[in-house]
């Protein structure tokens, strides 16, 4: 499948993962400051943003979304980093298509399975009568009323669109209900990528857990991990500036 990206900068390339619910622009902050010295690559993953939808959502497909696309450019080589279900696309490009990788940076999440975190968040955006909606702030007022969470409803209301005639979900929210099983797993590989790999954990996070580590020393020997204080699960934009110096100085390093 075809994603769509933006492009920006010169240099090596950089291709960067959004997570669940998300698209390129949660990770534009991170784009523009490596776009100074690296030639970026943001994408949306199926299923989410601006790219196609399907039925199916796993990392094997969107792994091979990804190099089909970025092999649309005559890239060859690239470095990847993905942030929580975007960490796992990234990882499963690293075990499937060892060639294509320079280093791999994956951000707070491990290459193993999670519990369900996201049965509430569903609920909330199914329930939203988008045939009966108003406006964006009836909008935000009915999904907080759901989670009480109102940094989670602003992100999640970035997917909201209007066509001028009526609202809808620019993500496939019926395939990633369906495939959510799926997105809490990971498929792996027996074999292992050598290659450089950075982990970045947010302290106040409790998706990266110290009994991962054996996990990821077993897909990545070759890793190396960093922990950001005063971070949760959103590293990127919590802690944009210290974030951004580590995944720079590993990239140069």
């Amino acid at each position: 499948m075809q994603l769509q990206y933006t492009n920006l900068g010169e240099g090596e390339s950089i291709v960067l993962l959004h997570g669940l619910f998300g698209n390129r622009n949660n990770l534009n902050t991170l784009a523009k400051y490596l776009a100074k010295s690296f030639n970026v690559i943001n994408v949306d993953l199926r299923n989410h943003g601006e790219s196609a939808h399907s039925q199916s959502h796993d990392y094997l497909s969107m792994a091979q979304d990804v190099v089909e696309t970025i092999q649309q450019t005559s890239i060859e080589k690239y470095h990847v980093l993905g942030h929580s279900m975007g960490g796992k696309v990234a990882m499963q490009i690293a075990l499937n298509f060892p060639h294509h990788v320079n280093k791999l940076i994956v951000e707070d999440i491990a290459p193993a399975s999670y519990p369900d975190r996201h049965s509430a968040v569903f609920e909330a955006l199914q329930a939203l009568d988008l045939e009966h909606l108003k406006d964006r702030k009836q909008a935000l007022s009915e999904l907080n009323a759901h989670l009480n969470d109102i940094n989670t409803c602003h992100f999640l209301l970035k997917n909201l669109k209007n066509d001028g005639q009526k609202w809808y979900w620019q993500m496939n929210l019926t395939t990633l209900k369906n495939c959510y099983t799926t997105i809490c797993g990971f498929p792996g590989k027996e074999t292992a990528f050598h290659n450089p790999s950075l982990f970045i954990k947010g302290a106040n996070s409790d998706y990266l857990q110290a009994q991962h580590s054996r996990h990821i020393a077993q897909y990545f020997p070759a890793f190396t991990a960093k922990i950001i204080e005063g971070a949760g699960h959103w590293i990127h934009s919590e802690k944009s500036a210290v974030f951004n110096k580590i995944v720079l100085d590993f990239l140069q390093k």
